[in-house]
């Protein structure tokens, strides 16, 4: 049972590498430091684009609009944070 969580809390951490990646990158890019009409640089950020957006879109829908400032990113931060915290606590109980 402790390789099932050790899978699953690598699982966790790549999906937190990835949500921070998008992040950076959609600063470098809104910064004018990467430029979408580069082709790796645009595969790369349209290939995150449709790996986050179906769990964007499902946080977007219940968070009120603010305007050009969206927070699903640090929503979903803290939804794998929690995920991570309550493996973590309840890891115990499956030795």
């Amino acid at each position: 049972m402790q390789s099932l969580i050790q899978i699953l809390m690598l699982i966790i951490d790549i999906v937190w590498f990835i949500i921070i990646a998008h992040i950076v990158m959609s600063w470098l890019i809104n910064f004018q430091v990467l430029n979408l009409r580069q082709p790796v640089v645009a595969q790369i950020w349209y290939g995150l684009n449709r790996l986050l957006e179906p769990a964007y879109s499902r946080i977007r829908s219940f968070l009120p609009n603010m305007g050009g400032l969206d927070l699903a990113p640090l929503i979903a931060l803290i939804v794998i944070y929690a995920i991570r915290i309550i493996l973590i606590n309840n890891a115990a109980t499956f030795y």
